[in-house]
């Protein structure tokens, strides 16, 4: 076939979906195709003889390319050409993840990537012709990937209302959930929790499609629903097992916050998760959680940097409520009062060994490294902080109350 019915046969626009558009344009340039989505999932692939990879196989069986490949795509500075610029970016075997040699290029509507070519040329070599007719079949594969998205968003328009629905508990029978999950095709079964993430800067048209990108793209979880409230990206998460539920979930808003500062270039994203359940009608409390989660990470930075779960936060849970009460009775932690006086008079900084003390787990060795002193000055320093504050420190009653309101304290520092 020459160059010109190349074109001929490649842009007869006679397509009225996307099943055997990738045929054909695996006919005219000779080697197997994938057309995917901007997340990587299989729209259409052609048929093929031999000599595929790895990588396509698994592509095909799951219906969307692993995460593994999509990894190091982006680590080999490939996703991110695609998503730059509209020329075909040609593309060296990553052998490590069964990657051949490929070719491709982004499918897209101005700035938008709507979805991407791919190319597996194995050992052939695309000269500036093919090249040209893979960038102009993208206009072809555009049409039908227009149609396909119109239809996504009017679906998106509405569960996102459902999904408010949920987040606020005015979706509470049971019947009724199930119903408009029926209505959506949500899996809305097995163990649920709310996730957020939430940026401290404006959220772009960027940001949120590479928010939307990795809730597609990492497979620890299945995201149910989504949505941005302002900077917060809300979550309905469906965890896959009932085995290690906290534990993935952490890994899953850990893996995202890297991803996307990494990608972004980004910083300071927070990222939280509600009550596991095991049922819709509670994702409102689990919503509550998460929010509590923030906040709770916002007073305490340094303490919760690495806690994401409601689960985990402890006596965090309580400490707004608790603060509350304090406030009310106009209550003062003697042994802290009597602490603080002896500091101020004899320019000591008794109350702060302590409060090291406390957030080691009475760990005297970790506390007097925290404060840079020897592990025989601590214990020094314990002995007098017993004598002057009149405490036990083998009282684990005695511990908690003073770990509480040294807490509360610091809360009532930040309200100032």
């Amino acid at each position: 076939m020459n160059n010109s019915s190349d074109r001929s046969e490649l842009f007869k626009d006679d397509f009225d979906s996307l099943e055997g558009l990738a045929d054909r344009i695996g006919k005219v340039l000779d080697c197997p195709i994938t057309i995917e989505d901007s997340n990587h999932r299989i729209i259409s692939y052609s048929t093929h003889e031999e000599n595929v990879d790895d990588a396509r196989v698994a592509t095909i069986i799951r219906r969307k390319v692993p995460e593994n490949v999509i990894n190091s795509l982006w680590k080999h500075g490939v996703m991110s050409r695609l998503f730059e610029q509209d020329e075909p970016v040609i593309v060296p075997a990553i052998e490590e993840v069964g990657l051949g040699n490929r070719i491709a290029v982004s499918v897209r509507k101005s700035n938008e990537v709507l979805g991407f070519i791919w190319a597996q040329t194995t050992d052939k070599t695309f000269g500036e012709d093919k090249l040209k007719l893979l960038k102009e079949a993208s206009n072809l594969v555009q049409k039908q990937l227009l149609k396909l998205q119109i239809k996504k968003r009017k679906a998106e328009e509405s569960y996102q209302e459902f999904f408010w629905q949920l987040l606020t508990g005015h979706a509470y029978q049971k019947d009724v959930i199930e119903r408009q999950a029926k209505r959506f095709g949500l899996q809305l079964n097995g163990n649920l929790a709310i996730a957020m993430i939430e940026y401290d800067c404006e959220v772009t048209q960027t940001i949120e499609k590479h928010s939307y990108y990795l809730t597609e793209t990492l497979e620890l979880v299945q995201v149910v629903c989504r949505v941005f409230d302002q900077n917060q990206l809300i979550l309905l998460i469906r965890l896959k097992s009932s085995e290690n539920t906290i534990k993935v979930l952490n890994k899953f808003i850990g893996n995202f916050i890297h991803k996307i500062s990494e990608r972004m270039q980004i910083s300071n994203v927070k990222g939280s998760f509600g009550t596991i359940y095991n049922t819709p009608q509670h994702s409102k409390d689990s919503y509550k959680h998460a929010l509590k989660v923030l906040e709770l990470k916002e007073q305490f930075p340094k303490e919760l940097q690495n806690i994401y779960s409601y689960q985990e936060l402890g006596v965090y849970q309580f400490l707004d409520e608790l603060y509350q009460i304090r406030n009310r009775n106009h209550y003062q932690n003697y042994s802290i009062e009597k602490l603080r006086k002896y500091d101020l008079k004899h320019h000591t900084n008794l109350l702060t060994t302590l409060n090291v003390y406390l957030e080691c787990d009475s760990n005297v060795h970790k506390a007097a490294k925290l404060i840079h002193v020897h592990t025989n000055t601590l214990n020094y320093r314990l002995k007098r902080i017993v004598e002057i504050a009149e405490v036990d420190l083998k009282d684990p009653n005695q511990k908690i109350t003073l770990y509480l309101d040294l807490k509360l304290e610091s809360m009532k520092r930040n309200d100032m």
